[in-house]
């Protein structure tokens, strides 16, 4: 297991898909945040040294005034993001305590993900130098043109892509200064880059319960899921107004 993990916490997406006055890293799920639920996935953990939330910049004083407390307690960096996930990271990256030796990139609404789940990346990582989440594609996928289907397609080896994803720092960092060589526009996610090193990435299967909140309606089924796992007893010291935040 690596010594020293940086986790970047992407919450500076517009939402467009979710809808309402409220974007989706900033939404309750059980009475609390769904990024802060990421944050503490990753903030109470031995490996990881560095917690970086990329928000957007509109964003900045509302998550300083409501939640700035918590952010301190927890040392989290505030980074504001650009308009492209990948700005946004590289953002990020430039932040990366230097020491570091894996840098994990982590969707703030994919807050259901596990801490197992979160250990078997960090060791492939460690390992490989490169791997993510991911879980087999179940449903049967249609390739769609003006509402008609155009064709039925091959879910044979078909995984769909999850996060964390994890990386050597030197590697990322490496990937990200490639970046001027590709169409960006086709970059959807930071294993795309490593990928176009030549670099291979392992997978660590998950399952749909690793959700990742898009729209209103996922809302509601992050929250059962949580529900439906075991409570963890808390460790270590807790942050300052948690009846009030978490």
């Amino acid at each position: 297991m690596a010594k020293s993990v940086s986790v970047i916490i992407c919450a500076a997406g517009a939402s467009a898909r979710f809808g309402g006055d409220k974007k989706k890293p900033f939404v309750e799920l059980g009475g609390r945040a769904a990024f802060l639920r990421s944050i503490e996935a990753f903030a109470s953990r031995d490996d990881v040294k560095q917690v970086l939330l990329c928000i957007a910049p509109d964003d900045d004083e509302l998550v300083r005034l409501k939640w700035g407390p918590t952010m301190g307690f927890y040392g989290v960096k505030i980074v504001l993001g650009g308009k492209e996930r990948f700005e946004t990271v590289a953002n990020a990256l430039a932040k990366v305590n230097p020491d570091a030796d894996l840098i994990a990139v982590h969707d703030s609404v994919r807050c259901c993900v596990t801490e197992e789940w979160i250990n078997q990346v960090f060791q492939k990582a460690a390992e490989t130098g490169a791997a993510i989440l991911a879980c087999p594609v179940n449903g049967t996928l249609k390739r769609v043109q003006n509402a008609l289907i155009q064709q039925t397609v091959d879910r044979t080896n078909l995984w769909e892509a999850q996060t964390p994803q994890v990386f050597a720092a030197d590697l990322l960092k490496k990937a990200y200064a490639n970046l001027p060589n590709l169409d960006a526009s086709k970059i959807t996610d930071d294993a795309m880059l490593v990928e176009s090193l030549g670099h291979p990435v392992a997978i660590v299967e998950t399952d749909y319960t690793n959700l990742k909140i898009t729209r209103k309606a996922d809302v509601p089924i992050a929250e059962a899921i949580l529900e439906s796992r075991p409570k963890p007893k808390p460790q270590g010291p807790t942050g300052p107004y948690v009846e009030a935040q978490w």
